[in-house]
């Protein structure tokens, strides 16, 4: 790394968790961020600070005044914009050494597993089912790790699953296949607080940052299949183990 990029990551490269090794290792990184939205925005965020070297953004949606209370990397002026392109100027102007990719449409099982190929792991912050499971079978099929990131109202649900290995849950594993549906509970009919989607948010981009780091420094234990629960009322924290599913026909083959 040049003295600028050692300065900036200075704080990283001290940390014994991370170190010189965990800094080259995120710098040499490629993540899928799908949906740029109010679990994606602030994720992005704090993946971007990370230092990773390359980040692909996925979102097929316009900027809304509405988003702009929990949507942190966009403003007034980007109301009407493409979220992907929006987010991708974003992460331009925070940091112009990150390559950054940005795909204007919505991911499904026709295209994604195109869209994850080449990519270390995938951020899923979408807003249904449908989706979620989609890349999820996608990724089992690609052998490529997912960190998952919900929030419904005041819970949040954040775990890394990796159905490719052995003896590891896939995401489906732990919804089921009953949610291949389109239709799925809305911010916009629920209500969302910002400041708690940022706490799911950053708890998930410490989880793909773990994956990340996997071999190249002591911070690299990926928690598969484990379910971190918070409740943002009380506030709390819990995690369940998920048990892979035989019968899973996402990764029971695998």
């Amino acid at each position: 790394m040049s003295p600028e990029r050692l300065n900036r990551f200075a704080r990283h490269i001290v940390l014994p968790e991370v170190g010189g090794a965990g800094q080259a290792r995120l710098a040499a990184s490629r993540v899928l961020l799908i949906g740029a939205g109010g679990v994606g925005s602030p994720a992005l965020q704090y993946l971007a600070a990370a230092g990773i070297g390359a980040i692909t953004v996925v979102d097929c949606d316009a900027v809304d005044a509405s988003n702009l209370q929990r949507q942190t990397i966009f403003a007034e002026a980007d109301i009407g914009a493409r979220k992907a392109e929006a987010a991708a100027r974003w992460i331009a102007a925070f940091d112009s050494q990150v390559a950054v990719a940005a795909h204007d449409m919505r991911i499904d099982t026709d295209n994604a597993a195109a869209l994850i190929a080449g990519h270390d792991v995938v951020v899923d912050g979408s807003d249904n089912f449908a989706t979620r499971l989609a890349v999820s079978d996608a990724c089992v099929a690609s052998a490529v790790p997912l960190t998952s990131i919900a929030v419904g109202r005041f819970q949040g649900q954040v775990a890394n699953f990796a159905g490719h290995l052995p003896g590891q849950p896939c995401y489906r594993c732990w919804v089921g296949d009953a949610f291949d549906a389109d239709d799925c509970d809305t911010c916009a009919a629920d209500g969302v607080l910002g400041a708690f989607v940022g706490m799911a948010a950053s708890l998930g981009a410490m989880q793909a940052i773990r994956v990340l780091l996997i071999g190249a420094s002591d911070l690299g234990d990926p928690q598969w299949g484990q379910l971190h629960l918070i409740d943002g009322l009380k506030p709390g924290l819990r995690t369940v183990r998920v048990p892979a599913d035989p019968g899973c026909r996402g990764c029971g083959a695998a």
